[in-house]
């Protein structure tokens, strides 16, 4: 059995990405920070011991642009699916009919989740009692999720892209007598309020290892702490 992290993510293109950011940054800026956070999460999460790196890119085409940017040890494998949950639950269904493994899915949006959070949804899973490993997000939702066998019942009557997802993914949990895990909060960087968060964290950590490219970005746009 192997663990395998997913990291969900878009192509960067202008309009397409991060429009939220949208005052204060351009689009064009938007899709440019987006690269910097994919890149700088991908970079830590390939040199986290025992995990195959898998990028679930979206559109289907544009898996040569990812190659393009990505020069790491990672596997491709395209979304597939109308919502959220539909591709989340396409990407369990392809990895764990093919491979008895650990999946966790994260969104390429978290560039300073520290490696733990990680490290410990893969530590729940190898438990039998652990059916499903979520880490909730501030904004109501969840930025990880993880399994070892597919259950579809946590991705119908979802609804998505709302602050209740994580509470009505719980109470899909419970209405299945499924045991489920969770790792500590973090945050997706989706608002103006989110980018600041995100200049003050990297100004109280070492950024030049945790987020060397958003944080270079974060300084030339001026984004400074507290602003």
């Amino acid at each position: 059995m192997f663990n395998a992290l997913v990291i969900f993510a878009k192509a960067p293109i202008a309009g397409q990405v991060k429009t939220r950011l949208c005052p204060p940054l351009t689009l064009e800026q938007a899709a440019e920070l987006a690269t910097c956070f994919l890149i700088d999460i991908v970079e830590r999460a390939c040199l986290l011991p025992d995990v195959e790196v898998y990028i679930a890119f979206t559109p289907a085409d544009s898996e040569p642009y990812f190659r393009e940017i990505l020069p790491f040890p990672v596997k491709y494998i395209a979304q597939r699916g109308g919502s959220l949950g539909e591709r989340e639950l396409n990407i369990f269904s392809d990895l764990l009919e093919s491979f008895e493994s650990r999946v966790v899915l994260i969104g390429s949006d978290i560039p300073t989740l520290p490696p733990l959070h990680l490290q410990e949804a893969f530590f729940q899973l190898e438990t039998a009692q652990c059916d499903a490993i979520f880490g909730p997000s501030s904004d109501g939702g969840y930025y990880l999720v993880g399994m070892r066998k597919v259950h579809k019942e946590l991705f119908e009557k979802i609804t998505w892209s709302t602050p209740t997802v994580m509470a009505e993914t719980l109470a899909q949990a419970r209405k299945h007598n499924l045991n489920v895990g969770l790792v500590p909060a973090w945050y997706d960087v989706d608002t103006k309020e989110d980018l600041s968060h995100l200049a003050n964290d990297l100004k109280n950590t070492n950024a030049r290892t945790v987020a060397p490219r958003t944080h270079a970005m974060l300084m030339r746009l001026g984004f400074s702490p507290e602003q």
